[in-house]
């Protein structure tokens, strides 16, 4: 698992409290942008900036069509479905 990871991607996430906490909260099943900043106790504007800059990196993915404005629901990408793991499992968030 650990050699599958893009460490760049790693140190991409954990250079942001906020991108830690969204894909944390993500790791538990996809959400909203106001869930997550709810259940991370986070700022919605910087829950919102932490998903568009993960996205970026294709590490999180809209699950909703991409024209709908309420209720957009976000989930970890397929390709970076270990990388909280490894995170995690390193201790290095």
């Amino acid at each position: 698992m650990v050699r599958d990871v893009r460490w760049d991607d790693v140190g991409f996430v954990i250079s942001s409290r906020y991108r830690v906490d969204v894909l944390e909260r993500l790791d538990e099943g996809p959400a909203t942008p106001t869930q997550i900043a709810s259940d991370a106790k986070q700022p919605v504007a910087h829950v919102s900036r932490a998903l568009q800059e993960l996205r970026e990196r294709s590490i999180v993915e809209l699950l909703v069509p991409e024209d709908r404005t309420k209720g957009r629901v976000y989930g970890i990408a397929d390709d970076a479905e270990g990388l909280w793991t490894v995170i995690e499992d390193q201790q290095i968030a």
